[in-house]
């Protein structure tokens, strides 16, 4: 019996490289990183199973050649002995049958597995799920006999609620209803943006058409002209600098008659005595409050005194009548 020499042991076949190469649907097709792009052109077979995968016609004119192809995991391992690569473009639903057939072959212990690399061509930026939101509200639109129905003036009731629940949440500081209800506002912007696009549903209708692309765009604009200390050469460093450089840049863009212009008189009472008790001081308008009977009056002076404390009186007196309303509930022996 001779000593086992193990210099003399044959040398283990490669197993390779199995590359599930991922994308995003809210990325344009063809843009992909460059890892990607590298790995696409260096590997020995390219499969899809997907014969209308949006990146096929751009790999073929980058002239990778793919191959349509649905592999099980038992075809796809024996596709990469002798150290090839083979690279994997899932489908939409992620090809889960091939997922779970090359889990349970590692699993098994039985066979010797390449490598599996999860590969992004390409992923979702920030904001990359607004584009969902915005194609789920034109499909809603379309085929919903309700929401298709719907006009700006039909939602007004719609945009008030949703804003006073926003309100809600963020005073009683809850995290998970701050979320919700930042969707159900985000929700009013997207539909009354899609009424917008069909000019009121009428194809001869003068009303101008404009996109949720417009109502960002004009956003967008609009924060750059009134942020010069970020966006310009304009410096501030106190919040008061930043408050005078909005109210300048606002009063260049709007031109108004009067500092009034502009404020909702739909608005709640005492918000609205507030607002305008400011606009008259920022703008230096020496006015004296009106003089009246009633509680009216009495009110107004109290709004105006409020907001040159720096006190807004609708969430101060919010926040009284929350208190009111457990000390109700208290006494009438009803818990929380």
């Amino acid at each position: 019996m001779t000593d086992h020499d193990p210099s003399h042991q044959t040398p283990a076949e490669p197993t390779g490289r199995i590359v599930l190469l991922t994308t995003s649907h809210r990325v344009a097709p063809g843009v992909l990183s460059w890892p990607a792009w590298q790995t696409l052109h260096a590997a020995d077979r390219v499969l899809c199973a997907d014969p209308g995968h949006p990146q096929l016609p751009y790999l073929r004119e980058a002239g990778v050649e793919v191959v349509h192809a649905i592999p099980d995991a038992h075809e796809l391992v024996e596709a990469c002995a002798g150290g090839r690569t083979v690279v994997v473009l899932p489908s939409g639903e992620g090809d889960q049958r091939l997922t779970d057939g090359l889990a349970r072959l590692a699993g098994s212990g039985r066979v010797s597995m390449p490598d599996l690399e999860l590969l992004p061509g390409s992923y979702d930026l920030p904001g990359a799920r607004l584009l969902d939101l915005v194609q789920v509200m034109d499909r809603i639109r379309r085929e919903c006999p309700w929401s298709s129905r719907q006009t700006h003036e039909d939602l007004v009731k719609y945009g008030i609620e949703e804003a006073y629940e926003l309100v809600e949440a963020i005073e009683a500081g809850d995290p998970e209803a701050l979320r919700e209800e930042l969707g159900d506002v985000l929700l009013q912007v997207v539909f009354h943006a899609r009424i917008a696009e069909e000019g009121g549903g009428d194809a001869e209708d003068s009303v101008e058409r404009f996109s949720i692309d417009d109502v960002a765009g004009t956003l967008v604009e609009k924060l750059i002209h009134r942020h010069p200390h970020v966006f310009g050469d304009a410096e501030a460093t106190t919040p008061e600098e930043v408050k005078a450089h909005w109210l300048r840049s606002k009063a260049v863009e709007k031109q108004r008659d009067s500092v009034t212009d502009g404020i909702p008189l739909g608005q709640p009472g005492l918000a609205l005595a507030a607002k305008l008790a400011g606009r008259a001081r920022t703008g230096g308008v020496a006015v004296e409050l009106p003089r009246g009977e009633g509680i009216g009056y009495e009110l107004l002076e109290l709004a105006a005194r409020a907001e040159a404390s720096g006190i807004d009186p609708e969430t101060a007196l919010r926040a009284a009548a929350r208190v009111y309303r457990d000390a109700i509930r208290a006494a009438e022996g009803v818990g929380d």
